[in-house]
């Protein structure tokens, strides 16, 4: 499926891209910026924006590193103003 016409970029290549990087480093946070780096383009119109992140959800790959997931800490409820 294309994706961004203003780029060339497929589904397919948005996937290549994605296993390549986490092949490359298992622990990167992937972001669409990153991607679209990583293919050598950049995005032009910024239509494509929404379905290029949908594409990224889609991809097993993409989700946090199982090594940093849960690093963040609770939120403290107790603030003071």
């Amino acid at each position: 499926m294309i994706v961004c016409h203003c780029a060339r970029i497929k589904s397919s290549d948005i996937q290549a891209a994605v296993a390549w990087m986490r092949a490359a480093d298992p622990t990167a946070l992937i972001t669409p910026g990153k991607v679209y780096r990583a293919l050598g383009k950049r995005p032009d119109c910024g239509g494509c924006v929404a379905l290029f992140v949908d594409v990224l959800r889609a991809d097993q790959n993409t989700g946090v590193p199982p090594v940093l997931r849960g690093l963040r800490k609770p939120a403290d409820r107790r603030r003071t103003r």
